[in-house]
């Protein structure tokens, strides 16, 4: 695709609004350096950064702790990452399976869950001495001990008052303070045994009285429906066996028994969900240390469902994100063809990454299956397919074309028939599965035409929700979109020339734009303002990725370099990462990948290698070839530890960690360097 000549120089940096520091301040950015370097500067050093940050740039990587000092040499890190991704064994599939349903195993919703997660709560607290929070959290829990206590000494009150008949005192305890939440049934109760008692001892003039003033206005609370009828019936009747609803009246004392008892029931029940009050509920056992004990097995299930798993115990750091063992991909897992032409964006569907999207210039998209390798057609469109992008629940798929639309397809129907077509039907890492698609077409349940004629290269769905798309192309703005009524909630315009990639915050408060015009420009939603623009590439800005906490951005560009950007500290990029080819007419980008926030970076080349490369010492770490011309995109799926590319060669590849290949592409090299 032949790219439009710069006609216009790359504008000058905005003034930050008021709306925008609040956008910057909430992407870490400063706006005291809004406006960043001119684009004939030459590239900028790494910054110098303080001591905090440094720290929390050469963590280690991800959550597992591998012992490295703050500011770990390039080789150093390099050998430490080929020590560790070799330390992986591949884990059972049946095993990862169970991993991706975990509501299918526990309801986070069943409220005994829910009752279960406060009391180890409580228990953790007061074993490690937070007995305040401990209070705390059992009064916001309804937890109130010495409420509970004064409660059972008027219960123990009112039990003696019923059992001696001292009705007086009965209706002061229940009239101070209610004692329940269903009271008025029992008081019902309390009636009917007061009223029955009184036509025991014939006294039909205070049993009238008291059927009128008491029973009458709890008549809906009778225990069958023809109960309060046979009390009326009592006043006229010979003995109060007579009436149908008391032919097993027993006599007073134990009807003030029973009634004694269905109090200690009533308030035994309303127990069963308060905890520390000694009730019922809080009989249950719980075991010592019982929340850290299943925060470990919840730890090893994790490793366990691990696509590999680690030859030795690994030290886990956080509880914050998901384990997850370091891998770099080696190996060709499986060869995907059925395009006919040069395949320009690829992506993972949804956070699962159970199927994988990929759009080609033969005017078509496809979904395949990423354990089996298999595909369908997902449809065609007017004109080339350029982008494509699927929702976080995998359910929708997006691909902009040549034709300036957007076309939504459902993939609803893939997962019901999911496996249909299978190389292997494994997904263990069997030998590299030349597939060919089965032709079944995906429906296409919209398209939307909301862009100026021409191109549309990229297009990123909303992180919170499906509900918005973010599109842009040749026109030269970008648009947000509401997928259901296909309305433009918003137009973003400022770019020169065309636009090339979008990419959203994690929070989707901010729209990251790439474009031919050389600048990167950050997009407050809300307001559509331009809060910051970079323009220190020296050529078209083919891509922009964010990694997933949002504090890096990754931006490749025609000027032969992908740079990173720490978005707390712009306008200067931290690195430039160097290798690869990116020069001539191509859509070339590059992603983040591994574990925790995007410890590594891959991307395409002209030259048909993947690159990846080391975050935070920029070291090239592996070359993956496999492709028979350029590869323009490389995705990365934490869920499935998979490496997807496409290329010029109408091919799509995912690439694996494969335990008998070298994971150091050339080991003698690096030992040269030692």
């Amino acid at each position: 695709m032949t790219s439009p000549p710069h006609d216009a120089p790359p504008p000058t940096a905005p003034t930050t609004s008021l709306v925008g520091a609040a956008v910057l301040d909430s992407l870490h950015l400063s706006p005291a350096a809004v406006h960043s370097a001119p684009a004939s500067a030459a590239p900028a050093a790494t910054p110098t950064m303080p001591r905090d940050s440094m720290s929390s740039l050469n963590s280690s990587f991800a959550n597992v702790s591998f012992g490295i000092g703050p500011e770990p040499r390039a080789d150093e890190r390099t050998r430490l990452l080929y020590t560790h991704a070799a330390n992986s064994t591949l884990a059972n599939a049946h095993v990862r399976a169970l991993a991706t349903n975990p509501n299918d195993l526990l309801n986070p919703n069943d409220p005994k869950i829910k009752e279960d997660i406060i009391r180890m709560i409580i228990q953790y607290l007061s074993n490690n001495g937070y007995h305040a929070a401990k209070l705390t959290l059992q009064d916001e829990a309804n937890v109130r001990h010495f409420e509970h206590q004064e409660t059972q000494h008027e219960l123990r009150r009112l039990r003696k008052a019923i059992v001696d008949g001292d009705w007086a005192e009965v209706d002061r305890l229940l009239l101070a303070k209610p004692l329940h939440r269903h009271q008025k049934a029992f008081l019902y109760a309390l009636y009917k045994q007061q009223y029955l008692e009184s036509i025991e001892h014939h006294e039909l003039h205070k049993a009238f009285t008291f059927l009128n003033k008491r029973l009458k206005p709890l008549e809906a609370y009778q225990t069958t429906p023809d109960e309060f009828r046979d009390l009326c019936y009592l006043l006229t009747a010979k003995s109060i066996h007579d009436a149908p609803s008391f032919r097993n009246w027993d006599g007073i004392g134990p009807g003030r028994e029973r009634l004694v008892e269905q109090l200690q029931s009533m308030m035994d029940l309303d127990e069963t969900g308060v905890l520390g009050t000694g009730g019922a509920r809080d009989n249950v056992y719980v075991p010592p240390n019982r929340l850290v004990t299943l925060l470990q097995q919840a730890v090893a299930h994790q490793v366990e469902a691990a696509r590999y798993h680690p030859k030795s115990t690994p030290r886990v750091g956080t509880l914050l994100e998901d384990y997850s063992t370091v891998v770099l991909p080696n190996a060709t897992r499986h060869v995907l063809r059925g395009h006919e032409e040069n395949v320009k964006g690829v992506a993972f569907v949804g956070n699962a990454g159970k199927w994988i999207a990929s759009a080609s210039s033969d005017h078509t998209a496809r979904v395949w299956d990423t354990e089996a390798g298999g595909g369908r057609v997902v449809g065609g469109a007017c004109g080339k397919d350029l982008g494509r992008a699927a929702n976080r629940a995998g359910t929708q798929v997006a691909t902009v074309s040549g034709d300036a639309s957007v076309r939504l397809w459902d993939l609803h129907r893939l997962h019901d028939s999911a496996g249909a077509a299978s190389a292997d039907g494994t997904g263990n890492g069997a030998p590299v599965a030349e597939t060919e698609p089965a032709e079944t077409a995906v429906p296409c349940v919209s398209v939307l035409k909301n862009h100026a004629a021409g191109d549309l290269y990229t297009v990123q769905y909303h992180p919170g929700s499906a509900a918005h798309i973010a599109t842009g192309g040749y026109d030269k703005q970008v648009r947000l979109t509401d997928v259901s009524s296909g309305q433009v909630v918003k137009s973003f315009a400022g770019h020169q020339l065309s636009v090339t990639s979008v990419a959203f915050s994690p929070m989707g408060n901010v729209i990251v734009s790439g474009s031919k015009d050389s600048t990167i420009r950050f997009w407050d939603v809300l307001s559509g303002l331009c809060v910051r623009t970079l323009t220190s590439h020296l050529g078209e800005v083919t891509g922009v990725a964010l990694s997933p906490s949002g504090t890096y951005l990754l931006s490749a560009s025609k000027d032969n370099s992908n740079r990173l950007w720490d978005t707390r500290m712009m306008p200067r990029p931290l690195r430039r990462f160097k290798g690869h080819t990116n020069t001539a007419k191509n859509f070339v980008r590059a992603s983040f990948a591994g574990a925790g926030d995007g410890m590594l970076v891959v991307g395409g080349s002209e030259d048909g290698a993947v690159y990846v490369w080391d975050r935070d010492s920029g070291a090239v770490v592996q070359r993956l070839r496999g492709h028979a011309g350029i590869v323009y995109d490389v995705r990365w799926c934490q869920r499935q530890q998979l490496l997807v590319s496409c290329s010029e060669d109408a091919t799509v590849r995912t690439w694996h960690y494969d335990e008998s290949v070298p994971v150091c592409p050339d080991e003698g090299a690096l030992t040269a360097r030692w």
